[in-house]
């Protein structure tokens, strides 16, 4: 054996054991973030896999899935760094904020219906036929009709990009709100979901404008 293969497995050997003590580090600190324990085993890791792809690569020409950079001992401290890669590890929110706020995004788009009776066909066509009584009831309304074409698409709305639909304006909603929506817990009233409570707030609109040729 030569020596780069041994070199090679004692770098993989590195990875394995500080992938242990990461892991170890880890279930110690039981959820607490910035622990400095796990920060200084995620540092150790990251260097011995930087350490290891670089061997492969040196040794066979292959590469690992990781694409990482050595994080220098003198840096490895710098309050920026860790702040920086804490976010990044966390899905792009830092470990000191577990619980981001609730997202909600609501839509208006209007259409203008050229052919009922076209648009009562399609819907009919393309109705799934699941062998009880309703499918013995006939789609009677554009409603209708428009919703058995969201249910279709399991509440899409590129399910209403027919030709028997023609797009008009439309309005986005953004907003941050304190409670995620709950169908079932929902108030009966027809706009009940898209009213704003007290705490929740609009961070962004779009409107939609039909750009016609």
């Amino acid at each position: 054996m030569t020596d780069r293969y041994v070199e090679l497995d004692a770098a993989l050997e590195r990875v394995v054991t500080a992938a242990r003590e990461h892991l170890a580090a880890v279930k110690a600190a039981d959820g607490v973030p910035d622990d400095d324990v796990v920060w200084h085993a995620y540092v150790a890791l990251n260097n011995a896999s930087h350490d290891y792809d670089q061997r492969l690569n040196d040794a066979f020409g292959e590469v690992t899935p990781w694409d990482i950079e050595v994080i220098d001992g003198d840096e490895a401290d710098s309050g920026e760094l860790r702040t920086l890669i804490s976010t990044e590890v966390n899905g792009g929110r830092s470990a000191l904020d577990p619980h981001p706020a609730v997202v909600s995004v609501r839509q208006r788009r209007d259409y203008r219906v050229p052919s009922v009776s076209a648009l009562l066909r399609l819907a009919e066509e393309g109705r799934p036929r699941l062998g009880d009584e309703d499918d013995d009831v006939p789609i009677g309304s554009v409603a209708d009709a428009v919703l058995e074409l969201l249910q279709s698409g399991d509440g899409s709305l590129a399910m209403l990009d027919v030709p028997e639909l023609d797009p008009l304006d439309g309005l986005v909603i953004v907003a941050e709100v304190v409670q995620a929506l709950d169908p079932l817990t929902l108030a009966p009233e027809e706009d009940a979901a898209f009213r704003l409570g007290a705490d929740d707030q609009v961070i962004g609109r779009l409107n939609e404008r039909l750009l016609l040729e």
